[in-house]
């Protein structure tokens, strides 16, 4: 995610913070300062928040230590004004896996607050009365701190048990429903409920807490997007990437000069290349990288002088599901094809895209 803050690895996974994250500290600034709160208070209510987040980065770090027990790596977990997010490479398809993996989330926040239960002296709050319950905790301060930490906590797990798609809820309900009917059916019940929710997320949000609409809006889009990637996934499931790749390519030469690949380009539709040495493919000219080195004008520049030598290649007989999500993730979205270290033809995101609108079943 662009504009974020690397602030470690834990278990081999980065974790970050989005730039974002300082609005959610600005605004906690800007009520402070409207509602009169002491600058003691406003220092309090920042500290609470950071840790927090820290119970978050626990919490993802739940989903993502559970995954990895089902050979499912994390990239990252990076941490948003309205919460955490885990990238997992990809969810298992195992109805089981996946409400393994989701509950573990809400379940680190649990055992977070039967921890701090320990610590704190429920006893004291028994003898108190309402207007002192009241001022109690009308700041944050060191002596609230823990109860509120743990009222937090317990929010949280009730909160990601709304079954709210692609909330830790809805892929429970995804997960329970998949063991019963197909995952893309599971995926639709549990996307239209989860955008429903959404619906009421915002208009809340707008009369009561901006945060919340915020959710709401993060909600209905992500709900959107993970139902269309799985009905995706269904389509190409079952193909190899022979049956969507490009065979009818344009093939450069290392010693290609950069005037006629511009040529190439202008006088056809395709934008990056595969570089050969005789039918071994040693590199890709990706169109961004043409761009940027005829910015600098610099004459008698070749092929050989600007290709990506580092790249991946995929195989012929992949699954197409497998490599949709490999490009679909992916910085670069274009692959060379190769059979036995021979050269067949090459795929991007743009040919899977017309590969599924053309097996795309007529009442899907």
């Amino acid at each position: 995610m662009k504009g974020s803050l690397l602030l470690g690895k834990v278990a081999g996974i980065k974790v970050q913070v989005h730039w974002s994250f300082l609005l959610l500290i600005g605004w906690i600034v800007f009520v402070g300062l409207i509602s009169g709160m002491s600058t003691r208070g406003t220092v309090w209510n920042i500290i609470f928040v950071l840790v927090l987040f820290i119970c978050v980065v626990l919490h993802e770090l739940g989903h993502a230590l559970t995954a990895k027990r089902f050979d499912v790596q994390t990239q990252k977990i990076t941490l948003l004004p309205i919460g955490g997010v885990a990238s997992l490479e990809e969810m298992p398809e195992e109805p089981k896996q996946e409400l393994l993996i989701t509950l573990a989330g809400p379940a680190v926040n649990l055992l977070i607050a039967l921890l701090l239960y320990i610590f704190i002296p429920f006893d004291f709050f028994r003898n108190l009365d309402q207007q002192q319950i009241q001022e109690f905790f009308s700041e944050i301060s060191p002596r609230n701190f823990l109860f509120l930490l743990f009222y937090a906590n317990i929010i949280l797990a009730a909160f990601n048990f709304i079954p709210a798609f692609p909330m830790d809820g809805g892929r429970i309900l995804r997960a329970l429903l998949a063991m019963r009917m197909g995952r893309v059916q599971a995926t639709q019940i549990a996307a239209r409920l989860g955008q429903f929710v959404a619906f009421l997320f915002f208009f809340l949000g707008l009369f009561y807490n901006p945060f919340l609409a915020l959710i709401g809006v993060f909600i209905f889009f992500g709900a959107q997007g993970e139902n269309i990637l799985i009905q995706q996934l269904s389509i190409l499931r079952g193909h190899q990437v022979r049956d969507a790749m490009m065979t009818n390519i344009t093939i450069l030469n290392p010693e290609d000069s950069l005037e006629n690949v511009v040529d190439t380009i202008i006088a056809g539709t395709e934008r990056d290349f595969v570089v050969t040495d005789g039918n071994r493919a040693v590199g890709i000219v990706y169109n961004s990288d043409l761009m940027q080195s005829l910015r600098s004008r610099t004459n008698g520049m070749q092929v050989k002088d600007i290709m990506i030598k580092d790249f991946d290649s995929v195989s012929a007989h992949d699954d197409l599901a497998d490599i949709y999500r490999k490009v679909h993730s992916a910085k670069k979205t274009f692959f060379p094809v190769v059979d036995g270290g021979r050269l067949l033809g090459a795929i991007d995101m743009t040919n899977i895209n017309e590969f599924m609108i053309f097996k795309r079943p007529i009442n899907y």
